[in-house]
């Protein structure tokens, strides 16, 4: 199947703005639909994504793979936690973590990290060992396709509930099963 597409010099299209003198002398070429079809103003292209103003320099979804990140962390912490205290061969690392925890907030995931590789060798270690983890889970082990499940499912019974408990305050429906509205200002 072939294209039906032409290319037109850039300078041929009708321009709204005043020209500025082509210093380059390269020749700007705008791809077209038919060699014999006139040059028209592009069409708007139509999304069906919702823009959701606000958040700034990012995006929503930069923002929740931000919020994942730093659970990704605290996941991988939990688990070096874990295997830690049941390794019987390794205390040490269980209670240089239990310190440190006490010493260093998780909000922050990258810096904790951070600050856990400087501390000592030992504690190095263990930051490389969490740094893993985290890998892993988010690429291996995080059900993606159960957490938008989740999420969606819940966000409907959250506004299911709302909607209705709204409905209930409102219409003053009889308890009794009846099904009658009273109009509150009759």
């Amino acid at each position: 199947m072939e294209s039906s597409a032409a290319l037109v010099p850039f300078s041929q299209l009708p321009s709204f703005f005043p020209q500025k003198p082509n210093n380059n002398r390269i020749s700007k070429l705008v791809l077209l639909g038919h060699p014999n079809q006139e040059p028209s103003l592009p069409t708007r292209l139509h999304c069906q994504k919702m823009y959701v103003p606000g958040f700034g320099e990012a995006s929503p979804e930069a923002k929740a793979a931000n919020n994942l990140h730093s659970f990704f962390t605290y996941v991988a912490v939990r688990d070096c936690h874990c295997t830690a205290r049941e390794q019987s061969y390794n205390t040490e690392a269980y209670e240089e973590l239990m310190e440190f925890l006490s010493r260093h907030s998780l909000n922050d995931g990258d810096k904790f990290c951070a600050d856990l590789m400087r501390e000592s060798s030992r504690h190095q270690a263990l930051a490389l060992r969490i740094l893993e983890v985290r890998s892993a889970y988010c690429k291996n082990d995080f059900e993606w396709d159960n957490l938008k499940r989740l999420a969606c499912k819940m966000a409907d019974e959250s506004n299911t509930r709302l909607m209705r408990d709204y409905v209930l305050e409102t219409s003053h429906v009889d308890n009794e099963g009846k099904g009658e509205a009273t109009n509150p200002k009759s």
